[in-house]
């Protein structure tokens, strides 16, 4: 490899945390290259190490408790000498910061100043690095905004951030990212809240921006269907060291590792109906050591074992819908005035949900696909009474909700439970988790005494595979696919008759989502459930529901079997959100790739 092309070089990197439990090893002694003009793809779980790694190549790493322990962080600039990053001090390092290289953080909100307009902030970084003018950086900030495609840059310039959508502020992100051109852009998770079609968006806009700046990314997602559509090359990270790194064809073609195996295996294919996912047992277990143990499972065997043939799906589609409709929705409307007069008189309103009618079977699930601000979680909380409807009617199990007083409501909400998208803000920190999932059934008055309320608690954890002794932790001491689980038992706490989960694996790894969704399908067929399963990721809603209804500004867009719906939509809205889903087929890789070839030759 020439020492032109050569961008990044890190060597034997240990980045470690001092904990009560004594040093964690976070990243664990990892060398990759990085060349210029080209995407490499970190992927792994929660935990890795990937956020980790990019947080050292920044030197952003929090000390303390954080440090890098040792290895070199070799940049090449393209004037000047090589230079490693890790002797660097902190004046010096802020030179390459931000100008050479750049980081798009995972989360837009958190990592935009609330209390400065989002022109303010892209021109702060700008002036810091450029040594421009006001007026000067303010028309690259317009000139950045435009590149993004942000509607109306002036009118962006002057907005705060809570002002803008998710997809909106990422842009924002990137622009601040991009002002300065650097060598390396570093995206962390840059897309995992975002709906398909956003997320298409922005791939394509980093794509197109990295080439007309001469940059090269490092792209860090748990998502390789998304891996497959940026990165050249591709890094798998299992517990802070890489297993397995190659060209994304030998990835996806012929992975070695069998936690690559798994993460390939574990996605929800839309071209099949599987009975449940694989998940990382099916492929190796690990011994007291810590020791990888291969079971010698290929992706091809592990799909192929849980694969339901077509008269196993038209049995299921008989039994559930000759049953009677749990729930009936007529006409709803959810409606939010946006504007008054002097009076207090509502003049205009938000139809967030417009004239909706369907119905739900018991047994079923009913999935719920469009993208933020269709109306579907609005929807959802009509349906519980959790905002109020402006008009039409619901019947649950017989009953009117609509025209039942709280008391009766009350006594209803038994039966109707809702898993929420965040587990975190879901659950009060200050309670431990046996507790929150005994207190409905403590304000319901379920079960004799505490005792028992108890043993029905240890049962439910065990049913989402926690174990007791987890009963007196807190929700801090959990990672996210834990809280959710916990969500789920808490959801289970009243044997409810019908759960509406909303968005509630959305932001969980792609092997932990594998987990919780085969969970909620094993939960269905035991208690006999029925869900209604919202989502803006069309390939989950595929594979959790027998039906599915498409939602777009607050109406039904299409409606029927999700197999169908997926292999021939009808309207071009649903056909736009199935073409923008990373898909990860090796075909389109090996076009992709033939494609670039090309393009250099």
């Amino acid at each position: 490899m020439s020492q032109s092309k050569l961008l990044l070089d890190v060597r034997n990197l240990v980045t470690e945390f001092k904990t009560d439990d004594g040093i964690v090893k976070a990243v664990n002694d990892i060398s990759f290259t990085l060349n210029r003009g080209e995407t490499i793809g970190i992927v792994g779980e929660s935990g890795s190490g990937k956020s980790v790694t990019s947080l050292s190549v920044m030197r952003l790493i929090p000390n303390p408790p954080g440090k890098i322990a040792s290895g070199e962080i070799i940049f090449h600039p393209k004037n000047g000498n090589p230079v490693d990053l890790t002797k660097l001090n902190e004046e010096e390092m802020r030179h390459y910061r931000g100008n050479e290289i750049a980081m798009i953080f995972q989360e837009p909100m958190t990592s935009l100043n609330p209390v400065f307009t989002c022109g303010n902030q892209v021109m702060e970084a700008i002036m810091l690095h450029q040594k421009v003018s006001k007026k000067e950086a303010q028309n690259i900030t317009l000139s950045m905004f435009e590149k993004v495609r942000l509607p109306n840059p002036q009118r962006i310039l002057d907005a705060y951030p809570h002002q803008l959508s998710g997809g909106q502020k990422q842009r924002v992100m990137i622009a601040m990212a991009m002002s300065c051109n650097p060598s390396i852009l570093i995206a962390d998770e840059p897309t995992t809240a975002l709906d398909v079609t956003v997320q298409k968006t922005i791939l394509d806009l980093m794509a197109q921006l990295k080439g007309e700046i001469d940059s090269s990314i490092m792209f860090i997602t748990h998502d390789l269907g998304v891996i497959a559509e940026v990165a050249d090359r591709v890094l798998v990270m299992y517990k802070g060291k890489i297993v397995e790194q190659g060209t994304v064809l030998e990835i996806f073609s012929n992975p070695q590792h069998p936690y690559t195996r798994s993460l390939l295996a574990c996605r929800p294919p839309l071209g099949k109906r599987l009975r449940k996912l694989p998940t990382v047992v099916d492929f190796m277990d690990e011994n007291e050591k810590g020791e990888i143990i291969e079971k010698g499972t290929s992706v091809a065997d592990a799909i192929n074992a849980v694969i339901v043939n077509e008269s196993e799906t038209l049995a299921r589609r008989e039994k559930i819908l000759t049953g009677k409709p749990i729930l009936q929705l007529k006409n709803i409307q959810t409606w939010f005035p946006t504007s008054k007069n002097f009076f207090g008189k509502t003049l205009d309103y938000v139809k967030a949900v417009d004239d909706v009618s369907f119905d739900v079977h018991e047994g079923e699930t009913l999935g719920l696909v469009g993208e933020s601000g269709c109306g579907k979680t609005t929807l959802g909380r009509t349906i519980l009474r959790l905002v109020p409807a402006h008009g039409g009617e619901i019947i649950f199990d017989g009953k009117s909700i609509l025209d039942l007083n709280q008391q009766d409501m009350k006594l209803m909400r038994e039966n109707m439970q809702i898993i929420f998208q965040d587990p975190y803000s879901s659950l009060n920190p200050r309670i431990t988790i046996g507790n929150a999932i005994m207190e409905p059934m403590t304000v319901h008055g379920i079960h004799a005494n505490e005792k028992e309320r108890k043993e029905k608690v240890l049962e439910l954890l065990a049913k989402v595979n926690m174990r007791p002794e987890h009963f007196n932790r807190y929700p801090h001491e959990f990672s996210g696919g834990q809280r959710q689980r916990i969500c789920i038992a808490r959801a289970l706490a009243l044997n409810p008759k019908f759960i509406i989960c909303d968005e509630s694996v959305s932001a969980l790894d792609v092997s932990v989502q594998a987990q919780v969704l085969n969970l909620l399908i094993q939960l269905r067929e035991e208690f006999k459930f029925t869900y209604i399963f919202i989502s803006h990721d069309l390939s989950v809603v595929k594979f959790m529901s027998d039906r599915m209804v498409v939602m777009n500004k607050g109406k039904v867009e299409e409606m029927g079997y999700s197999d169908d719906i997926y292999n021939n939509p009808q309207r071009e809205y649903t056909q736009k959100l199935i073409a923008a889903i990373p898909k990860g087929e090796l075909d389109d890789i090996q076009k992709r790739v033939a494609a670039q070839k090309a393009q250099l030759n």
